[in-house]
C-alpha cells in the first residue's frame, strides 16, 4: 500500500481525542504485519486507546525514532465545505482533518516502514504513534517509559509534526493551571455584604496581566520565535449561578508558555504571591475566602543546539539549509528530555492549515516528506 492510500484510510478513521484510536491502531498493526514487521500496542487504562511501536531493522544497534501522534482536534463548530473524515483532492491540496496534523506524516512514516521491510537495514527504524497529543501531550508518556527499558537505546527522534520540511530545533514547554476562587455566595440586592468570587478571578486575572506585560519588557527573550518571550494566557473562566445571586465559585482555566531560560515553577510561585495579594485583604471579613491553583498536565519545551549532528543530519536528508523554532507543542521535549535522545521536528505541511475547517496539506509537501524518507532508508541501509 502506497503512502496516499495509507493516508486514505487513516484520516477515514476519526480519531478525535475523546474516542477511541483502536480501528486505526489495528488497521496499522495489520499493514504492519502483512510487510513481516511486528509491533506492540501499549493500551490506556480505559482499554479504548493505544500507542504503537514497531521496528524494522537489528535489535542490537541504536535506531531513527518515526516519532507521529494519530489523534485529531475536533470539527464540531466548525464551517467545513468538504468531508472532514475523507480526503478530496483538488487541485495540488489534499483537504480532510489531520491531513497536516499530522496524519500526512504517519502515512509517510508507515509507508517508509512497509519499504524499510524489503531492505537490509544496518540502522533501525522505529515507527513510534501515540494518543492524545491534542490535549497535552498525555498519552506518549507510557510509550516512553517502555523504550526507556529497552536494552539498546534509540539514536535520534525525528517529530513529524508539520514545520513544511524545516528542521525545527525547539518550542516552548507548556503547563496548563485551575484558578478556583471561592468567595461566599448572596443575594445581589446585598451584594456588598458577600464576596463575589467572579470579582476576585478578575481581581487574579488582571495581576496575570501585569505579570506578562513585566515579562513581555524585561523578558528573558528568544528571538527565534514568533512571540520572542513567555506567555501566561487565560482560555476559560466560568462562574456564577444567575445575575442575582452573588457567585461562590469562579474558575479560570489558564496556561504558561515558557522558554527554556524560564522556570514554570518560578512563575507559579508568582501567581501564587499573586492569588495571596487578592485574598490577604478579605480574610478579616470572609475567612473562607481562597483562590487555589492546580497544575493540570504539562509537558517540557525542546531545545536542541542548531549546531548539533541531528540538525546537520536532517539538512542533509531534507537539502534544507535553516532551522526554526515553531510556536505550539510537540512530544519531542519529552523523548529529548526523559530519554535524553537528540530530538528534531520536521514534517510536511504547515500549522497554519491545522486545526482549522478545510484542513489541507500540499501534495508537494508529502512529497518532499516521502524524498526525505528515502533518504533516511539510504543512510540506513548503508550503516549511516
Amino acid at each position: 500500500m502506497d503512502m496516499r492510500a495509507i493516508l486514505d484510510r487513516l484520516i477515514a478513521f476519526e480519531t478525535v481525542s475523546h474516542m477511541t484510536n483502536l480501528p486505526l491502531m489495528r488497521f496499522v498493526e495489520g499493514l504492519l504485519a502483512e510487510a513481516g514487521i511486528p509491533s506492540t500496542l501499549i493500551m490506556d487504562e480505559t482499554g479504548e486507546k493505544a500507542n504503537l511501536w514497531a521496528r524494522v531493522g537489528p535489535a542490537d544497534v541504536p535506531g531513527v525514532i518515526l516519532s507521529g501522534h494519530v489523534d485529531v482536534v475536533p470539527v464540531e463548530g466548525q464551517a467545513w465545505t468538504r468531508p472532514a473524515f475523507e480526503v478530496t483532492q483538488e487541485g495540488s491540496r489534499l483537504y480532510g482533518r489531520g491531513t497536516t496534523d499530522m496524519k500526512g506524516f504517519d502515512a509517510c512514516a508507515i509507508a517508509c516502514m512497509l519499504a524499510a521491510a524489503k531492505r537490509d537495514l544496518q540502522v533501525p527504524l522505529i515507527l513510534a504513534l501515540s494518543y492524545d497529543e491534542e490535549i497535552g501531550c498525555r498519552g506518549v508518556g507510557s510509550m516512553i517509559d517502555a523504550i526507556a527499558d529497552w536494552p539498546v537505546p534509540p539514536r535520534l527522534c525525528i517529530v513529524g509534526e508539520p514545520t513544511s520540511m524545516e528542521a525545527a530545533t525547539g518550542h516552548k514547554g507548556k503547563v496548563a493551571l485551575r484558578i478556583t476562587c471561592t468567595g461566599r455566595s448572596g443575594h445581589s440586592s446585598l451584594a456588598p455584604l458577600a464576596l463575589n468570587a467572579i470579582h476576585m478571578a478578575m481581581d487574579f486575572g488582571a495581576g496575570v496581566r501585569t505579570l506578562q506585560a513585566e515579562i513581555a519588557n524585561a523578558g528573558p527573550f528568544d528571538a527565534e520565535y514568533d512571540v520572542p518571550y513567555t506567555t501566561l494566557h487565560m482560555g476559560k473562566i466560568s462562574g456564577g449561578v444567575q445575575v442575582n445571586v452573588v457567585a461562590h465559585t469562579c474558575v479560570i482555566d489558564m496556561e504558561i508558555r515558557s522558554l527554556a531560560e524560564d522556570d514554570p515553577l518560578a512563575l507559579i510561585a508568582r501567581l501564587e504571591a499573586i492569588s495571596e495579594a487578592v485574598v490577604a485583604p478579605l480574610r478579616g471579613d470572609f475567612p473562607e475566602a481562597s483562590i487555589t491553583i492546580e497544575r493540570l498536565w504539562d509537558y517540557p519545551g525542546l531545545g536542541t543546539d542548531a549546531d548539533a549532528d541531528v540538525v546537520t543530519f536532517i539538512k542533509k536528508l531534507t537539502g534544507g539549509n535553516a532551522h526554526v523554532k515553531v510556536a505550539y507543542g510537540t512530544e519531542g521535549g519529552m523523548f529529548a528530555q526523559r530519554l535524553g535522545l537528540p530530538t528534531v521536528v520536521c514534517g510536511p505541511g504547515a500549522m497554519a492549515q491545522g486545526h482549522m475547517p478545510d484542513e489541507f496539506i500540499e501534495i508537494a509537501q508529502l512529497q518532499r516528506c516521502e524524498a526525505m524518507m528515502d533518504a533516511l532508508l539510504a543512510r540506513c541501509e548503508a550503516g549511516f
